[in-house]
């Protein structure tokens, strides 16, 4: 059971994008994980692709994007959008994708990447997707938890070396069914 939110938790509201919001998502992103990792502009440059390809192709009845906001002040973000094919883009019929989650360190310990997680789990069942899928790193470990926390499942690891590290990529499925 989990345990009401606090006062700072409570005043905080998901809301969708609006202009300006996209580009503090890949501003912030690439920010944190170059104080936090280490991370190059790659990273960013990830960011920004998927970014962009949300706003230019978001369907509203598959896919979406909430931002996390207390006081005007953005405090995170994540997204959900129909999984698809690396090599060919073709949609991954009944896969949902969760992407982009972020926390500002200032909101940290107030419960919020679990709301924000679990409000794309209540939101791929309404839009009747069968499973979610996500791509993270392992040293991501507040990540992890959440996700692990929510119900996901490691199902894949893999070693490489991207935004000038060398990393462990993890895939990781929550079953809606």
């Amino acid at each position: 059971m989990q345990s009401p939110p606090t006062p700072a938790a409570a005043a905080v509201t998901l809301r969708p994008p609006a202009p300006g919001d996209i580009g503090w998502i890949v501003a912030r992103h690439g920010q944190l994980y170059a104080a936090e990792f280490g991370w190059d502009l790659g990273f960013e440059a990830l960011v920004a692709t998927i970014a962009g390809r949300l706003a230019q192709r978001l369907d509203p009845a598959r896919e979406a994007c909430w931002i996390a906001e207390r006081g005007g002040e953005r405090l995170g973000c994540v997204c959900l959008v129909q999984a698809r094919d690396e090599g060919s883009d073709a949609p991954e019929a009944g896969v949902a994708q969760l992407r982009l989650l972020l926390v500002e360190p200032s909101a940290r310990g107030l419960g919020l990447g679990r709301r924000l997680v679990r409000h794309c789990s209540d939101f791929a069942r309404r839009a009747d997707y069968r499973r979610i899928r996500l791509w993270t790193n392992s040293l991501l470990l507040a990540a992890r938890g959440i996700y692990a926390a929510e119900g996901y499942i490691l199902v894949g690891s893999e070693s490489h070396h991207s935004f000038g590290q060398d990393l462990v990529g993890e895939i990781w499925e929550l079953d809606l069914q």
